[in-house]
């Protein structure tokens, strides 16, 4: 591509389908929001511009793009497509190139794809207007494109009720996105009427009054909206259904696939096993040869070379495995580095911690890093042996080699190579629980007959 490229996103509705509080657009499809989704697919375009045109629920789509130097532009009434688009004119008043009209309830639209309808709209026919269209299994209520015989050259789009039988045989649906040359979509957005039922200016009238357009197609999943809880479902499934076929062409096991569930930016390595029922959160990074068992749960972790995780476990953001490092079932960790070889095998929380290399850490060990105000941290040293049952009380440090006896509380440094012990001294009262019993069971007849 040779010209400038501007986006307009569109993302005025209501979505009252959703029955939510949410804006539709920002409801997430593996941890991000669907806007989010699209306007990352776009950016690989590397677009002078970017426009995404608000209407009802404005502030909280203005505040998600704010971050990324989106525009914004508003549509106060809902006067249908063509005038959304409209709206997007002052934003990007100056600009001279090739614009892309999307849907923001369309999140799953391909950088591929968009790029194909540019390069077509840049072919040496010169079309106007470039119509995206698609072949669902269902055509239902679709409007149909009408194709010329032997082209790609866009006769019509033909809304299903307006449709004769002929016309509903067709196959090629209308997804709604565009691409068109900036000057000829502000030009003909100018001269839509609205003289229909529904008093609204339609963005499908612009094809039919460009005299020249031409259609491509995409896949029916890649166009998939977006307008209730079921649909997000939908799509959301078929995000997941994509990602866990990339992350097996790519060199990973998925024992059952259907299972895992990966978040948006999730970095996946070679030659790493994925058990069964394990959940990525947002900002996980595995290294090759990572085993992850079955029920565990990771959101912002690292987890580095041949490291072992599971089953049922949880890293929590913070987390980091290093080589060969593993932790077992029930171990959860937050804002803990676990060093090369070390392990924590079970039932044991690391938190805002720091693990030497080797170093174990027993069945039932806590590191209580919280008093209720703040945080602090437990560093263990390498080669370091904490014995099962043991708490941690942060601030604290465990010398390299230390070993901590089984049952500790730990409130003071141990030094290193040294043997902490703290445990209350046993008191033993022989026959005691005997006399107890008798006692007990004495008492308890006696209740009876009382009653």
């Amino acid at each position: 591509m040779t010209r400038p490229v501007a986006a307009i996103i569109l993302a005025a509705g209501k979505g009252t389908r959703m029955k939510s509080d949410l804006h539709k657009v920002l409801h997430p499809i593996a941890g991000q929001s669907m806007l989010l989704h699209l306007l990352d697919a776009a950016g690989t375009l590397s677009p002078e511009r970017t426009v995404v045109v608000t209407g009802a629920g404005r502030e909280q789509v203005e505040a998600a793009v704010a971050p990324l130097g989106v525009s914004t532009a508003l549509q106060a009434e809902q006067l249908g497509t063509g005038h959304a688009v409209a709206q997007a004119e002052d934003a990007l008043a100056g600009f001279d190139g090739d614009v892309l009209i999307l849907y923001g309830d369309v999140p799953l639209v391909r950088a591929e794809t968009m790029r194909a309808m540019l390069e077509r709209l840049n072919a040496a026919d010169a079309p106007a207007v470039v119509v995206l269209g698609f072949r669902p299994a269902n055509p239902g209520a679709y409007g149909r494109l009408i194709v010329a015989e032997g082209g790609d050259r866009l006769e019509k789009i033909v809304e299903y009720k307006d449709a004769s039988d002929a016309e509903r045989a067709v196959t090629l649906c209308n997804t709604g996105l565009m691409a068109a040359r900036s000057a000829d979509l502000f030009a003909l957005l100018g001269r839509l009427g609205n003289d229909n039922a529904a008093g609204e200016y339609y963005l499908t009238d612009v094809v039919e009054m460009s005299g020249s357009a031409a259609v491509i197609e995409a896949d029916a999943g890649e166009v998939t909206g977006v307008n209730s809880r079921g649909e997000l479902a939908a799509v959301e499934a078929l995000w997941q259904q994509a990602r866990r076929a990339r992350a097996m062409a790519e060199g990973a096991t998925l024992i059952a696939p259907e299972t895992v569930w990966f978040a948006h930016d999730t970095v996946i390595g070679r030659d790493v096993t994925i058990e069964p029922n394990v959940v990525f959160g947002p900002g996980v990074t595995v290294a090759d040869g990572v085993t992850i068992h079955g029920f565990c749960h990771l959101e912002g972790a690292t987890i580095g070379p041949k490291a072992e995780v599971g089953p049922y476990a949880r890293l929590r953001p913070g987390a980091v495995l290093e080589d060969g490092a593993k932790i077992g079932n029930f171990v959860e960790m937050k804002k803990a580095v676990l060093g090369r070889g070390a392990k924590a095998n079970h039932l044991t929380y690391l938190g805002d911690a720091e693990v030497g290399a080797g170093a174990n850490i027993g069945a039932g060990t806590i590191t209580c890093n919280y008093d209720g105000y703040l945080k602090y941290r437990t560093v263990i040293g390498e080669g370091a042996f904490v014995g099962s049952n043991s708490a941690l009380v942060a601030p604290v440090t465990i010398g390299a080699g230390a070993i901590v006896a089984a049952g500790s509380v730990l409130t003071a440094d141990v030094e290193a190579d040294a043997l902490a012990l703290v445990r209350p001294t046993r008191v033993t009262k022989p026959g005691w629980a005997a006399r107890f019993r008798e006692i007990m069971r004495a008492k308890k007849s006696a209740a009876k007959t009382g009653e």
